[in-house]
């Protein structure tokens, strides 16, 4: 069943763009506040050995913004083929940015890409591009992708951020049991 009223039913196609770009456009101001706000030393403490920091979550997003969405929207609309991206392969070699000054490059190039998503037009979201993975995908499924994307790497983020915070509150911390890396 694809009732929207369904938690489990994809976005209608009518809302893709309108509710894709408004995500979007929530995550550079987000991070700009979190780094500006924040304390370095909590934005790079990870959640757990083996897990990223806030710190590692903006720099994915910022490397998925250079390298991955943008460059596939313009896969769809030119056409053509989508090229994999494996987070775990090596990226080219840039600066060490701090992470106020990742967020500054990340709303920076967010701003470039919702300008990119604002000439888009409902009739491209059937647009269809081939991944090396997954095969034929249209737009509005790579679209979905990235502001769930946003959304999935912003929570992991501020789940590493409560860490520190959770052995401290006491008779409360059952309550955060689904976010805490200590508990089971």
């Amino acid at each position: 069943m694809n009732d929207a009223k369904s938690p489990n039913a994809a976005l209608p196609n009518d809302r893709v763009l309108a509710w894709v770009r408004d995500v979007l456009a929530t995550t550079a101001p987000r991070w700009l506040n979190l780094t500006e706000a924040l304390p370095e030393a909590l934005l790079r403490r990870p959640a757990a050995p083996g897990e990223w920091s806030a710190a590692q979550c903006l720099e994915h997003l910022l490397a998925t913004e250079r390298q991955v969405f943008p460059p596939r929207v313009r896969v769809f609309l030119r056409g053509g083929d989508i090229v994999p991206f494996d987070p775990d392969q090596e990226a080219p070699p840039r600066p060490v940015m701090s992470p106020v000054q990742m967020a500054g490059e990340f709303a920076r190039l967010r701003a470039a890409s919702l300008e990119l998503l604002a000439g888009l037009e409902p009739s491209d979201l059937a647009r269809t591009a081939h991944h090396g993975e997954y095969g034929t995908v249209t737009l509005a499924e790579q679209l979905n992708e990235w502001a769930a994307h946003d959304l999935m790497h912003t929570v992991q983020a501020e789940r590493a951020l409560m860490q520190p915070f959770l052995p401290g509150t006491g008779p409360w911390r059952p309550s955060f049991s689904d976010h805490d890396v200590t508990r089971g």
